[in-house]
C-alpha cells in the first residue's frame, strides 16, 4: 500500500489526555477519577444525541452541560467558580507523552486534526501543548454544525487537504470514530490505548497500535 498523502488525528483521547482534568477535579471531589469518567461519557453521549436531534451546540457548551450533569449525578456540590476552573482545564489538556516525537516522525506527510472540539478549544489545546507548528489544518466540526461520526464531518479532511479519503490516514483512540472514518473511506489507525475490543460496527481498522509512536515505520515509508 502506498504511503498516505496526509495524516489526520482525532484530538481528545488521541493527542490530548481528557483525564488530565483529574488534577483540577480534586478540588471538588475525593473521587476525581469517577467525575472525569462520567464527564467524558456524557460529553460523548451528548454529541451523538444532539447530532441525531439536529440540535447543534458547540463542544464548549456540550462539555459544560456534561460536567454539570456529572456533578449532579455524583452528588457533588460545586460553586460556579469551581465549575469555571474545571472547564478551563479543558483548554490546557496535557498531550500524551509520546505525541511530540510521533508527530515529528510522521512529518514527511502533511498533518492535521479533525475534532469535535470548537475552534477556540482546539486552538488553546494545541498552543498549550506546544504543538502549534505541527499541523497544516486544524479542522472543527463547527464548520458543518454536527458531530462525528456523521459523514459530513469526515468530508472536511479530503476537502481541506485536496486528496481522496483513501489517501489520508485517520488516527483515533476512539473505536467508534475509527469505524466512522473507515466507513467514510479513510485509511485508519486505531490507537488502542486501553487494549479494548473493537466496536462491532461492521468495519475494522487497517492498523492498530497502543501508542502513537508505535505506528509502523513501513506505514510512512
Amino acid at each position: 500500500m502506498d504511503s498516505p498523502r496526509a495524516v489526520v488525528f482525532d484530538a481528545y483521547g488521541t493527542l490530548f489526555d481528557v483525564h488530565s482534568v483529574i488534577d483540577a477535579a480534586r478540588a471538588v471531589t475525593g473521587d476525581p477519577q469517577a467525575l472525569s469518567a462520567l464527564w467524558r461519557q456524557k460529553q460523548l453521549e451528548y454529541t451523538w444525541l444532539r447530532a441525531l436531534m439536529g440540535r447543534y451546540e458547540d463542544f464548549w457548551v456540550v462539555t459544560e452541560n456534561a460536567l454539570r450533569y456529572a456533578l449532579g449525578r455524583l452528588g457533588i456540590e460545586a460553586r460556579d467558580e469551581a465549575i469555571t476552573r474545571l472547564m478551563e482545564a479543558y483548554l490546557s489538556l496535557a498531550a500524551f507523552p509520546e505525541v511530540p516525537g510521533a508527530l515529528a516522525a510522521m512529518a514527511g506527510a502533511p498533518l492535521g486534526i479533525l475534532s469535535n472540539g470548537s475552534p477556540r478549544m482546539l486552538d488553546a489545546a494545541v498552543r498549550s501543548s506546544g504543538l502549534g507548528g505541527a499541523f497544516r489544518h486544524v479542522l472543527s466540526v463547527d464548520a458543518v454544525r454536527t458531530y462525528k461520526p456523521s459523514p459530513v464531518v469526515y468530508e472536511l479532511g479530503p476537502r481541506a487537504f485536496g486528496v481522496p479519503a483513501n489517501d489520508i490516514l485517520f488516527v483515533s483512540s476512539n473505536a467508534w470514530d475509527v469505524a466512522g472514518a473507515r466507513a467514510f473511506g479513510y485509511r485508519t489507525c486505531w490507537c488502542n490505548r486501553l487494549r479494548a475490543p473493537m466496536d462491532r460496527l461492521g468495519v475494522t481498522s487497517d492498523y492498530e497500535v497502543e501508542r502513537l509512536d508505535q505506528i509502523p515505520d513501513t506505514l510512512m515509508s
